[in-house]
């Protein structure tokens, strides 16, 4: 059965078994990586370079892009060298839909040709107080940064994943086999869905709240050849957080029902259950790890 709600091209097509499980059924092979290629965005520190880590310990070849984080580059070398699989930097302005189509294509060949998971994970902050007294450009910053990167990495990944399940052929026309479908998972942040206090946040829980929709309507867009999920993370303590003063740390401890920011190493397994096979059922889904914060 195939139901077409809307004629031409962009018609989104329901049918049955329109994906297939694996066939392996325990976990830990599940949750493997081995054979698969990754690219996360904003991994020079931070959930990047954590989420990097986790997917090449899983056995997956990374390509790691950075903006002005040159460590990513030592960073790559080491792990490729600790988990023996190729990992390369690549410096990419995310915010420039040209250079992003190139870093993909880039990446995957450099990869192998093919492509299994990107991880649209750059983002910026907002440090700049009330919306009555900061700079227009730093809201347009923003959502270049947190959201129209996402949009220009979702069509460029997006169209690797469709040609490798429809067409069956990699970036070199040769035969893909053994492909399902692709795995896209988006960085958001609980911000998206409630209040943080007590900073003002607006254009930056805006631009998240953005990326959860753009998740779930991706997600229904893409169910043919990938899946399409979010990450929402809480206070965890990473580059983007280290600037607060200990007076609002603290606040946040008090807010945060666990008592503690979270580790970035607390974080990274989310992103592996989603890269990997044992997610295959999962998609438009938003996992939320925020130490119960949004629970009252």
């Amino acid at each position: 059965m195939k139901v077409h709600y809307q004629e031409g091209q962009h018609a989104g097509i329901f049918q049955n078994d329109n994906t297939r499980p694996p066939d392996e059924t325990q976990v830990f092979p599940l949750l493997s990586l081995k054979g698969k290629t990754a690219i996360v965005t904003g991994g020079g520190d931070g959930f990047g370079l954590a989420i990097a880590e986790a997917f090449a310990e899983a056995g997956a070849a990374v390509a790691i892009w950075y903006n002005t984080n040159n460590n990513a580059i030592d960073k790559a070398a080491q792990i490729s060298e600790t988990y023996k699989i190729p990992c390369k930097a690549y410096q990419v302005n995310v915010t420039d839909e040209e250079a992003v189509r190139i870093a993909v294509d880039a990446s995957i060949k450099d990869l192998g040709g093919y492509l299994d998971v990107f991880v649209a994970n750059a983002g910026i902050s907002w440090y700049t107080g009330n919306i009555i007294d900061s700079n227009t450009d730093h809201f347009k910053n923003i959502i270049d940064v947190n959201v129209l990167s996402v949009y220009y990495a979702a069509k460029a990944a997006g169209n690797h994943f469709r040609r490798q399940k429809i067409e069956g052929t990699d970036l070199n026309d040769e035969k893909v086999t053994g492909y399902r479908h692709g795995s896209f998972i988006i960085t958001s942040s609980m911000a998206a869905t409630t209040q943080l206090m007590p900073q003002y946040l607006t254009p930056y829980a805006a631009s998240k709240a953005a990326l959860n929709q753009f998740t779930r309507s991706l997600a229904g867009e893409w169910i043919q050849f990938a899946r399409v999920n979010s990450v929402s993370a809480g206070y965890v303590l990473t580059p983007l957080t280290a600037p607060a003063p200990e007076l609002m740390l603290e606040a946040w401890k008090g807010r945060v029902p666990m008592g503690r920011l979270g580790k970035v190493s607390e974080i990274k397994a989310a992103y592996l259950y989603l890269a990997s096979d044992a997610s295959s059922y999962t998609t438009g889904s938003d996992l939320v790890l925020d130490g119960g914060y949004t629970c009252f």
